[in-house]
């Protein structure tokens, strides 16, 4: 059953919609959004594996608002407009499909089909983006009520700092509006650097095509990263959207080593387990950064990582997209310079090169 997130500001057309979707068997709508800012606040809420999206809307545009969707939490997004000539130009900000409103007295029977059409189309991607994807939450009713329960990284992977070896590593976490940050840090990373792993929360299906954008962007080297994957100076490792990415001491080396377990911090991957496996493996030697996010993936992890000399980093709110997972850290006490974005880049090569701890 692939969950859809329902986006227009006509009532009307929002229950046609939602009618017809949830007579496909495959497809039940989860939710449904009057505007943009409605919407942004709903997918956090339910993570829907899919949305429409009318492109006539009140506060922000269709194409706007599919345009940052893309940019900052890129997922399957089907454009259901009465403008037909955008159909053309949707594609290319990102859209996986396009249905025209009935329009001239055409039958609700033939919108429907057009509807089931392109959706039953649309389970390839969707197998794919889905594969193994839980929700954001553990959720339970009782009484009509919803009761969350949030996952500590202890349930995943307990902690057990050891002190550093000598052994950098750099490890990054990030969240909403990681996609556009990290592309500005590795832009400026140059590829005698130690190994670096990412943790973005990013769906799947979509980290593979990041991992090769930040590589077409950078003289590190960058991977999604595989199970058993050995790390090398000068490459970067970014967890896959629906794994937690660890590390493990193989030899004299290190390598990968992906956990298909429960969402920690309400996430998969989490940045606390690759900050938790960082401080167990390599210890103080380390460096942590945590940037742009919402939420507090992280801030557990990092507070037991600056609590073990690790050298810690948060992103300033200033060039923040959202300052929520940097603020968790900090109000925790968990960090130890908190900088602009455009001076990450600069601070990782200082550690490279032993000038900051």
């Amino acid at each position: 059953m692939y969950t859809v997130l329902v986006i227009d500001d006509s009532a009307s057309m929002r229950r046609i919609i939602k009618d017809m979707i949830n007579d496909i068997e495959e497809f039940e709508v989860i939710s449904m959004a009057v505007d943009a800012y409605d919407a942004r606040e709903k997918i956090k809420q339910y993570e829907p594996d899919l949305v429409t999206i009318d492109i006539n809307m009140p506060k922000m545009d269709g194409v706007t608002f599919l345009r940052n969707l893309m940019r900052l939490h890129p997922m399957p997004a089907v454009v259901v407009s009465g403008e037909g000539v955008r159909g053309n130009d949707i594609f290319d900000d990102g859209a996986v499909g396009f249905i025209p409103k009935p329009e001239n007295g055409e039958s609700m029977q033939s919108f429907q089909h057009r509807i089931k059409d392109t959706l039953l189309n649309l389970t390839f991607l969707l197998k794919r983006y889905t594969l193994k994807k839980p929700r954001a939450l553990i959720v339970k009713k009782t009484n009509n009520k919803e009761i969350e329960y949030k996952i500590h990284p202890d349930e995943v992977m307990s902690s057990k700092p050891i002190r550093g070896n000598g052994s950098k590593l750099i490890a990054i976490g990030s969240s909403t509006g990681g996609v556009e940050a990290l592309c500005k840090v590795f832009m400026k990373l140059p590829s005698s650097l130690p190994p670096i792993l990412i943790t973005q929360h990013i769906p799947y299906g979509f980290s593979n095509s990041f991992a090769h954008r930040l590589n077409d962007n950078s003289e590190v080297n960058v991977h999604e990263a595989k199970d058993g994957m050995l790390l090398e100076k000068g490459h970067a490792y970014l967890a896959p959207g629906n794994m937690h990415l660890s590390i493990e001491k193989s030899g004299l080396g290190y390598k990968t080593k992906l956990l298909d377990t429960k969402k920690v911090s309400q996430h998969k991957p989490s940045v606390d387990i690759l900050f938790r496996s960082v401080n167990n493996v390599i210890g103080s030697s380390a460096m942590a950064v945590i940037m742009t996010g919402m939420g507090d993936d992280g801030m557990i992890a990092m507070k037991d990582m600056y609590d073990n000399n690790v050298y810690t980093l948060a992103q300033n709110e200033e060039s923040c997209v959202v300052f929520g997972m940097p603020a968790k850290a900090i109000k925790a006490g968990a960090i130890k310079d908190i900088i602009h974005l455009d001076d990450i880049a600069e601070y990782i090569i200082d550690y490279s090169k032993g000038k900051r701890k």
